[in-house]
């Protein structure tokens, strides 16, 4: 499909299927050598991620396990510049590396909160990962430690990314037709 209508709004088709599968592969590739022999705790930030972690846990040979977080600061088209924690972490982290699994970094805000919340639980070591970074956009200062895609500033839906919602279930990525 080359163009999709999410209510009101259309989409034309931005990153395709094959560009996200190569993009994550990469991703673990670089994840799989660096984070070698290490014991590895990955927490993904839902709702968006949940496709790419999924994805990315397949193509992990690490000794790994995974939770999610569920936070939100999205409203609409546009980012509230406010997170709201609404589903925290359960599990002991202490002295364990910890991979944050982001869908999509735009101002930085979700991951900048999400970082000192972790620090609190004192982990051995806190790295960031996103599908899709904005670094246009990006108003924290976050060091992301692995990327799969930079894009401008402009919304995005598909591959688990909403629109009010709505069409987290497509498999390609899509921008919205101004």
């Amino acid at each position: 499909m080359d163009n999709v209508r999410i209510l009101d709004k259309e989409f034309k088709l931005f990153i395709s299927e094959k560009q996200i599968q190569e993009a994550v592969e990469r991703m673990a590739s670089r994840m799989n050598k660096e984070l070698k022999g290490q014991k590895i705790f990955l927490i993904g930030i839902l709702n968006g991620c949940f496709m790419f972690a999924a994805d990315l846990i397949r193509n992990l040979d690490l000794d790994c396990t995974i939770t999610f977080l569920k936070l939100a600061s999205y409203q609409g088209t546009s980012s509230t510049g406010k997170v709201k924690r609404l589903i925290g972490l359960n599990e002991d982290i202490k002295d364990q590396v910890v991979v944050v699994l982001e869908d999509i970094v735009d101002t930085g805000i979700t991951l900048d909160f999400i970082q000192k919340q972790l620090r609190g639980y004192e982990p051995a070591e806190i790295k960031l990962a996103t599908l899709l970074y904005k670094p246009e956009a990006c108003r924290q200062d976050v060091s992301l430690d692995y990327v799969g895609i930079e894009i401008p500033d402009d919304f995005v839906v598909g591959y688990g990314l909403d629109y009010n919602g709505y069409g987290r279930n497509l498999r390609q990525i899509y921008t919205v037709i101004e």
